[in-house]
């Protein structure tokens, strides 16, 4: 499948973390091209008004909805399904509430500088090119390109090149052999809802595990 552009994107004040009593909120990883934060809303609870001042990749882990209001404009409701992956725009400052039953868990990927117009992904070996059935373009912009991977279990998938720095956010538990185009071959395992960096890079991968194996991974154009 090639990369098409399927850019998801909604109103700048959604998806947003509140940092109130109701809500806790980690920061998992931090450089200085991206924030990466773990937050978790609970139902029924207003944030404190606050504004995020930069762009963000939004990463679901549960299904929910949440409210959002700002000053001067009418309420807006935002559902989404778990494992789902949306664009949020800095905006205003606003409240938002989860008015879904259960408590939900959000990765912000919080994007730091704009994107530079060199930083392209044009190798003959993308991912997405040779191994549609794994990976999948969820959405591209300036600042970044978002793909999708789904491996089978003990899925081996072929040699690919990632050419940007990226963040990847674990959907299921991975548990991956991975080698490099000299033999080398590591072990690579996360939890489902961790996040690790990595910078550019050739391998090929193959799952381990029993089950399919779900991530997200945020490719960076800055």
């Amino acid at each position: 499948m090639m990369a098409a552009m399927r850019f998801s994107r909604f109103p700048a004040c959604l998806a947003c973390a509140a940092l109130t009593a109701t809500a806790a909120s980690t920061t998992m990883l931090e450089n200085d091209k991206v924030r990466v934060v773990q937050a978790n809303d609970q139902p029924h609870s207003p944030s404190a008004p606050h504004q995020h001042k930069v762009n963000r990749v939004m990463i679901y882990l549960e299904p929910g909805s949440e409210r959002f209001t700002s000053e001067g404009a009418a309420p807006t409701v935002l559902t989404w399904k778990a494992g789902e992956v949306k664009w949020s725009p800095a905006g205003a400052t606003h409240v938002s509430e989860v008015i879904s039953g259960a408590p939900v868990t959000m990765i912000e990927v919080e994007i730091k500088k704009d994107g530079d117009p060199a930083k392209k992904v044009n190798t003959a070996l993308d991912p997405a090119k040779i191994d549609p059935r794994d990976y999948r373009v969820e959405f591209e912009n300036s600042q970044v390109r978002v793909v999708r991977v789904r491996m089978a279990a003990h899925r081996a998938v072929p040699l690919h090149e990632h050419q940007l720095d990226r963040v990847v956010v674990y959907l299921t538990d991975q548990k991956t052999r991975v080698t490099t185009p000299d033999g080398k071959a590591d072990i690579v395992e996360h939890k489902a809802g961790e996040a690790s960096w990595g910078g550019a890079t050739k391998h090929r991968e193959e799952n381990l595990n029993d089950s399919p194996f779900e991530a997200v991974v945020v490719e960076l154009k800055n």
